[in-house]
């Protein structure tokens, strides 16, 4: 699966959760314009994410979690086509329980994993942020449910757009990282720690 078509197609064919095109330029964009150098992705699924990341720029590294084993063997597979295992380094592994090596820290963390846990893993990695870094979060509309619960019937995707609307909150209430939220792809937030 060399190509990146051929990944997203891979994706769509076997429902594997990737991101919306809109969202990958906004946050390739961002690699370019702030210069970043590591970055760490909280849900690997295929690899289709972290390649389009690797490629902005041969300055950034990316870290990613996936706690699949399947998609996470596809990931390597994907990554290592795209030669891309020097930049790419993939973690097997739950990010609940899962800690960056030693003294690293990232210019930009991804949180696309889980979404009932994204304030967990907010609170976990931004210890690991660098000054002047920013968390980006995916998937904050989930197809309009999150603003319209009538949009699904379904108890536990009700239960899951409460708390994707937990972590909006959570946001909008953090004293210590000012949010920007963005309508592009499934609505993207932008947290940067306070000076």
């Amino acid at each position: 699966m060399q190509q990146i078509t051929d990944i997203k197609n891979f994706a769509d064919f076997h429902s594997v959760p990737i991101m919306k095109d809109e969202g990958i330029e906004f946050i390739c964009d961002y690699i370019s314009k702030h210069k970043v150098g590591r970055m760490l992705e909280i849900g690997t699924a295929i690899g289709f994410s972290s390649i389009n990341f690797a490629r902005t720029t041969p300055d950034v590294f990316v870290s990613t979690i996936e706690m699949d084993i399947e998609r996470y063997k596809a990931a390597v597979h994907n990554i290592a086509d795209n030669n891309l295992s020097d930049r790419i380094t993939v973690y097997l592994g739950d990010a609940g329980a899962w800690t960056p090596p030693q003294g690293e820290t990232y210019d930009l963390i991804f949180i696309d994993g889980p979404k009932a846990q994204y304030i967990n893993h907010f609170e976990r990695f931004a210890p690991f942020l660098a000054s002047g870094g920013a968390i980006i979060t995916d998937n904050l509309s989930f197809h309009g449910m999150v603003e319209d619960l009538s949009l699904t019937h379904n108890y536990s995707t009700i239960k899951m757009m409460r708390k994707i609307r937990r972590f909006i909150n959570f946001l909008k209430q953090n004293k210590e990282f000012n949010t920007t939220f963005y309508d592009i792809g499934d609505k993207i937030s932008v947290s940067v720690r306070r000076s």
